[in-house]
């Protein structure tokens, strides 16, 4: 599935990167604790997250992670939008809850980033 797929599946807007909507996207990884970003997710997964700030974008950085899909209505702040920008990582805001938004892009074949905690 592609990213411009899921903005559309998610009825998301895409607040940077829409000159990346045509990368594929394979897995994704729902969280708000980074330090489970951290410890579980892997890296081509795209991120669904409410946190706003831009430790979020430093630790998709880091976990070379695709995208960052903001949930629940939220909004990056400002140094976010910048960070994210100058990272090249799209970010996307839906204003489903994160339950939802992981169950629509499950069905439609978005797979997480690892099925069990501790499991590789």
């Amino acid at each position: 599935m592609t990213l411009g797929e899921i903005k559309e599946l998610l009825d998301a807007d895409v607040i940077v990167g829409e000159e990346k909507l045509a990368m594929e996207v394979k897995a994704a990884f729902a969280a708000d604790l980074m330090s489970d970003v951290l410890s579980f997710a892997k890296p081509g997964s795209i991120l669904l997250t409410g946190l706003t700030n831009p430790l979020v974008i430093r630790t998709a950085d880091t976990m070379d992670l695709l995208a960052i899909v903001f949930v629940r209505g939220k909004r990056p702040l400002a140094e976010a939008v910048e960070l994210a920008t100058q990272k090249g990582i799209p970010l996307l805001a839906t204003r489903f809850i994160m339950f939802e938004t992981c169950g629509r892009l499950y069905k439609d074949g978005i797979r997480g980033s690892i099925t069990k905690a501790g499991e590789s």
